[in-house]
């Protein structure tokens, strides 16, 4: 059975590279390219993965993020260090892991530290 593996990460257009708890130097390019780095090493493992920009209203991404976990069963959701860091998106966050816990109970949780490591954060929890 393959695991099947929902990166969730704000819009990285929408994101304000100079708030606190971002990466310093991080960019909107530095973001998509490491999050395809990611995913293409984790199809590259055999894992079928997708990746899902939210919007930063929680409002928006809630309805996002609900959509994509009912159109398939994910095994694990990364959700970015864009959403979980900045103190300002503390509602994001929480919205993003209730949404996730009412609409995929069974599904296991990770965190990456940045883009590029989001591979390691869903491995961890496959299997578990």
């Amino acid at each position: 059975m393959t695991h099947r593996i929902l990166i969730v990460g704000q819009d990285p257009d929408t994101v304000d590279f100079t708030a606190p708890g971002i990466i310093p130097g991080m960019t909107a390019d530095k973001v998509r390219a490491g999050v395809t780095a990611s995913k293409q090493s984790l199809e590259g493992q055999g894992y079928s993965c997708d990746n899902l920009y939210v919007q930063p209203a929680p409002a928006v991404a809630e309805t996002e993020v609900a959509a994509a976990l009912s159109r398939a069963t994910y095994d694990v959701v990364v959700i970015g260090a864009g959403i979980r860091n900045p103190p300002a998106n503390l509602i994001l966050l929480e919205t993003v892991l209730n949404t996730i816990h009412r609409v995929a109970p069974h599904s296991r949780i990770a965190f990456n530290t940045r883009p590029d490591d989001t591979d390691a954060a869903a491995v961890r929890w496959l299997g578990r």
